[in-house]
């Protein structure tokens, strides 16, 4: 596919150049707190929901450096997918997902984390 034409990257891929925008736009400002941080893409989340989730599918998680691991977020592909109304509302919501998880790696505020956060999905 010549790289010319829209359908040369796949939706995937798209999805993923937003998570890493999002993850740039954020290391400008949280640089020294987010290093040795991992952030990943899956399709979707496991079956078992985290004990602290309550309803719904999640749209991405936090998980705590441990045994050697680094911090982890994952970022939940299909489920944000479903979500978004178009891609503008994609890239948002992508945003907001990332800022909220980085929130609960900081331990602070979305809002302290980005003031461009919006809380409404």
């Amino acid at each position: 596919m010549p790289s010319t034409l829209p359908a040369y990257r796949t939706r995937a891929e798209r999805f993923d150049d937003l998570v890493l925008e999002a993850v740039e736009t954020l290391e400008r400002r949280w640089s020294r707190q987010l290093d040795g941080t991992e952030f990943a893409v899956e399709d979707v989340p496991p079956s078992q929901p985290a004990p602290w989730e309550i309803g719904g599918v999640p749209l991405g998680r936090y998980f705590p450096s441990d045994a050697g691991q680094p911090d982890r977020i994952v970022v939940y592909r299909r489920p944000i997918e479903i979500r978004a109304f178009d891609r503008d509302d994609l890239a948002d919501l992508v945003h907001d997902v990332v800022v909220e998880q980085v929130a609960h790696l900081l331990g602070r505020a979305p809002q302290d984390v980005d003031p461009d956060f919006r809380d409404d999905h």
